[in-house]
């Protein structure tokens, strides 16, 4: 592997989705790199130098120690997780995703959006189309096109949901050594500056009440927000029970 390819590996691991793997560092794998270095308060330049090598080589999967503690204690009971995400067996729960739909990064699909997307992190690239686990992308596209005609483009704009955070994404989880939703290709980030892992609400974006509709339209499909059942990551919705 190139050292090209390498560095896009680790950015797309550590949640900087660059695009296909191909040694080839155009603009949106200058912007992911732009990205990984805000994260981590590095000086942003875009240039993978000796600190964002460092930085690209430690663990993807663990979580700050600040994160960890603003959401440890952020728990639901069951039975109001239940009646919140309407998820009755449509879905695996996320200890029978591997069992359900095979391993990560296969049966992968494209899904067109049937609304103006942008990569949230390099925002003059367009999104025309998402890459889902064959076995959601029916039941996103149908989220999609509700979400389409809930919303106007200004308030999908105000929302936020119009900013693409990723979809399949083979990493670990954080915070641990278990896959990510995102392996599998059954989650969708939006919006993720305004909606970061550690937030609640009403600080998220997604926690406020015109973002119900948006939660309604994927909970009536059995999708699941971590935000509506844990008070945390608001960006994100999966395919897979608690």
């Amino acid at each position: 592997m190139t050292f090209e390819a390498w560095l896009q590996s680790r950015l797309t691991a550590h949640g900087f989705a660059c695009g296909p793997i191909d040694g080839v560092v155009g603009p949106v794998t200058i912007a992911a790199i732009r990205a990984f270095e805000a994260s981590r308060r590095l000086p942003v330049d875009g240039r993978a130098d000796e600190a964002v090598v460092a930085a690209l080589r430690r663990s993807s999967s663990r979580v700050d120690p600040e994160t960890a503690a603003a959401v440890e204690n952020r728990v639901v009971p069951e039975a109001e997780i239940q009646k919140i995400a309407l998820v009755g067996d449509i879905w695996p729960r996320q200890s029978g995703v591997p069992a359900f739909y095979g391993a990560v990064g296969t049966r992968q699909t494209k899904v067109a959006m049937p609304f103006e997307m942008v990569l949230a992190w390099s925002k003059a690239t367009r999104i025309r189309s998402i890459t889902l686990h064959e076995w959601v992308a029916p039941s996103a596209e149908r989220v999609l096109q509700t979400i389409a005609a809930l919303y106007s483009a200004s308030e999908r704009e105000a929302l936020g949901l119009n900013l693409f955070g990723g979809s399949l994404n083979v990493r670990r989880m954080r915070g641990g050594s278990a896959w990510s939703m995102h392996a599998w290709g059954i989650a969708i980030d939006f919006d993720p500056e305004r909606n970061q892992l550690k937030w609640g609400a009403p600080k998220a974006r997604l926690s406020h009440p015109d973002a119900l509709p948006f939660w309604k339209a994927w909970e009536t499909e059995g999708w699941l927000s971590l935000g509506r059942v844990r008070n945390y990551d608001f960006m994100h919705v999966q395919a897979a029970r608690l």
